[in-house]
């Protein structure tokens, strides 16, 4: 592990950069040393706002002979602590690298630099038909490199899968202050192992991400927004059947629970447009070729008493509203109380009798806690918010969410899943990962990383400890 940078060291890194490259601003280095999970203090030595990959490769260079460790950051809209600097890092902020090339419309690709905004991204492809089809909430100010260095998920997965489905080439900074060209453009490339790969998802522990070659698809066509009310998670699996023969593209498939849909009233006013209230509610968003089947599939949810209630929006607002009651859970949870979060993946097959697990685990351990879940249960991630009771202090809560994370986690590996379904392990999820990894896979991680980084200087402490 590095240690923290000499005044020596701090005193090269003044001399050897400028101002406008360099900064040691206060103000600058708690903004820059956190992300969103705002758990822990944010610390760096200094934060590097560089313009190209030259200045990349000067400043990995810089800090690799002077044992300073080096903070990759992106939008630092992350949840599991993988931007945040808290010892005395180096963070290297790719913000100011937002160039987005031409469309190539004929390959139906863009090459980018990292520091370039999902969302701009989607508006710089869409007059040609195209987007590049990862979509997540906080597309307005995540960037292309860290959704790659973090292999993002988001709300279209069952559609179009993780980020690394959608990255053709890489242009990466090794620890060594190196640059790699991976793959370029190419849709076929079978010259032995895809180091490529290896980066994404990496969390910035392998190498810098500076560029990146992205494959687009077409614009999907009108989309059509459902939702439904269902009384229990057993019929919201019985829904996504039934969703996954229907004569559309299943374009989103999303869940939450009535605690969830109670904290939105509470905080947004905003409720399920229906009679029936249900257990769980279900947002289906698909792109239909046919309205008429479209809507002779919908009715037929009634006659097969699939569903207790539902919706079918009539227009392109009506569709928003319907997503805003979605999305707006993360929001209305923070606004409504001290929380801890959870984000883990299942087999489909699996999410019932793992839920029916975890609600007798709180109900027996952990009584009056309550337990808010949503996600994309369609492709198996669910997210588990822990809601701290009214009486219990802050600190204890926390405390005694670290022993559930433990009992949680056993539940997790016994019904097959995954700890973290799409937001990675930075340092939050790290004391857990052998609940997803065996002792075999972590020793070839460990073996990895060294290979790439000797001395340690990438992201340490994210994921592995050294």
């Amino acid at each position: 592990m590095v240690a923290l940078p000499s005044d020596a060291a701090l005193s090269a890194l003044r001399a050897a950069f400028p101002d406008d490259l360099v900064s040691f601003d206060r103000e600058l280095l708690g903004t820059y040393g956190r992300d969103w999970t705002r758990v822990y203090e944010p610390a760096p030595c200094a934060v590097a706002l560089p313009r190209s990959t030259e200045e990349v490769v000067a400043l990995v260079r810089f800090c690799a002979a002077n044992d300073i460790a080096v903070v990759p950051s992106g939008g630092r809209t992350g949840l599991a602590g993988g931007a945040v600097a808290a010892k005395g890092e180096l963070v290297l902020s790719l913000e100011r690298m937002r160039r987005i090339d031409p469309v190539d419309v004929v390959a139906q690709t863009v090459r980018v630099q990292a520091g370039a905004v999902t969302e701009a991204v989607h508006e710089h492809c869409a007059p040609f038909g195209l987007t590049w089809p990862v979509d997540f909430a906080s597309k307005g100010s995540s960037h292309v490199g860290g959704n790659i260095a973090t292999n993002a998920g988001g709300v279209k997965v069952i559609r179009y899968g993780l980020t690394r489905n959608w990255v053709l080439g890489l242009e990466v900074v090794t620890a060594q202050g190196d640059v790699l060209s991976l793959n370029g453009a190419l849709e076929k490339n079978n010259t032995g192992v895809d180091l490529r790969q290896l980066f994404i998802g990496s969390e910035g522990t392998l190498g810098i991400i500076t560029g990146a070659t992205l494959r687009l698809s077409r614009l999907p066509g009108p989309l059509d927004v459902m939702l439904y009310a269902v009384p229990d998670l057993p019929a919201v699996l019985r829904l996504f059947e039934a969703a996954r023969k229907g004569p559309f593209t299943l374009s989103a498939f999303e869940f939450f629970t009535d605690r969830a849909a109670a904290r939105v009233r509470r905080h947004r006013g905003l409720t399920p447009p229906f009679e029936v209230e249900g257990g769980s509610y279900v947002l289906i968003e698909v792109e239909a070729s046919d309205r008429e089947a479209l809507e002779q599939w919908a009715g037929a949810l009634f006659e097969q008493h699939l569903v207790s209630d539902g919706v079918l929006a009539q227009s392109r607002a009506q569709g928003a509203l319907l997503w805003q009651l979605r999305e707006s859970i993360s929001e209305s949870l923070s606004a409504t109380g001290v929380l801890h979060k959870n984000d883990v993946a299942l087999p489909i097959a699996a999410l019932a009798p793992f839920c029916a697990a975890l609600d007798a685990l709180f109900a027996e351990r952990y009584p009056g806690w309550e337990v808010v879940l949503f996600g994309h249960i369609g492709d198996g991630n669910l997210h588990i918010n822990v809601m701290k009771p009214d009486d219990l202090d802050r600190a204890d809560f926390f405390a005694r969410t670290g022993d559930a994370d433990h009992a949680l986690f056993t539940l997790v590996r016994a019904h097959g899943g995954s700890i973290s379904a799409e937001h990675g392990i930075g340092l939050l999820k790290k004391p857990y990962l052998a609940y997803s990894r065996s002792p075999e896979e972590l020793a070839l991680l460990r073996a990895i990383k060294r290979a790439f980084d000797p001395k340690g200087i990438l992201n340490p402490g994210k994921i592995l400890d050294a």
